[in-house]
């Protein structure tokens, strides 16, 4: 559980750090980012957590999200973890963005050579809230919601749907709805899973919805310009998965927005705020 602190920020009253430790899941050291908003002594504050999508680190929203400030204000915790395992002896293909290093897919490969590291799922539902417990005294683990963006927001649907009860909210900016037919997420699937499909369904949203699983509520943007939109993210299986689920869906979409930090941006303090209302409890 020990960790080491690579830097610290002050940032809206708050301290935004990045952190690095030893991870047992994963095989390798981590790195993660947390804000912490400005809060009282002995206060506890929910937890928000933030998994960003293919090719990118926890750097990515902590640098173009602009969370802090709507966070600062409502009074939540944003942990942002990476998106694999990294460093020497990590398996990867460099020249291949959807698969390796950057595209975890957070699952728990279980074929070799991925499966000695790409444990994700793990990391992101066990291991990283452990840590965080262990070392930030102030975040209240009974109070938490998850959300992601593309890759992420498959991750973030996964997790919040094979934990019922463990996640008060859930929300996605344009995420892979359902991995297991979309071009993108087929091979990584394939790769870290095996080639039986129907190991693949625990890995899919829509795929878990159709087989029992519910949310309480769910939030999704998506931006109507976004080049990934027809053959990745196919957020209309996600509406009808819900519907006849009857599971609460708002699904946004945005004319002119791409896939880009300035889509993701541009909706972080509604997702924020949407969160802190269902965590208030």
């Amino acid at each position: 559980m020990t960790i080491e602190t690579k830097s610290l920020w002050k940032a809206h009253g708050g301290m935004q750090g990045v952190y690095t430790h030893l991870s047992e899941a994963c095989a390798c050291p981590m790195t993660f980012a947390v804000y912490v908003p400005p809060h009282a002594e002995g206060r506890k504050l929910p937890v928000l957590w933030y998994l960003s999508g293919l090719t990118c680190t926890h750097a990515n929203v902590m640098e173009k999200g602009e969370y802090r400030k709507a966070a600062a204000e409502l009074g939540v915790i944003i942990v942002c973890p990476d998106t694999s395992p990294r460093g020497a002896g990590v398996a990867d293909v460099p020249d291949d963005w959807k698969l390796g290093c950057g595209a975890g897919f957070y699952v728990d490969a279980t074929q070799e050579p991925w499966s000695a590291h790409y444990k994700m799922y793990t990391y992101v539902t066990a291991e990283l809230p452990a840590v965080i417990a262990a070392n930030f005294p102030m975040a209240d683990l009974g109070r938490q919601g998850i959300f992601g963006h593309s890759m992420g927001g498959h991750g973030a649907l996964v997790a919040a749907l094979r934990n019922p009860g463990r996640y008060a909210s859930c929300s996605a900016f344009a995420p892979i709805v359902q991995p297991m037919t979309a071009d993108w997420s087929r091979p990584a699937l394939a790769a870290y899973l095996g080639p039986e499909e129907a190991e693949w369904r625990n890995w899919d949203a829509v795929a878990l919805i159709a087989d029992g699983a519910r949310l309480p509520a769910l939030l999704v943007d998506q931006g109507r310009a976004d080049s990934f939109l027809e053959t990745g993210l196919r957020p209309w299986l996600l509406e009808e998965a819900c519907r006849k689920a009857m599971i609460p869906l708002t699904f946004r979409i945005h004319d002119g927005y791409d896939h880009s930090y300035y889509f993701i941006s541009s909706f972080m303090a509604d997702h924020v705020a949407w969160h802190v209302a269902r965590l208030a409890g």
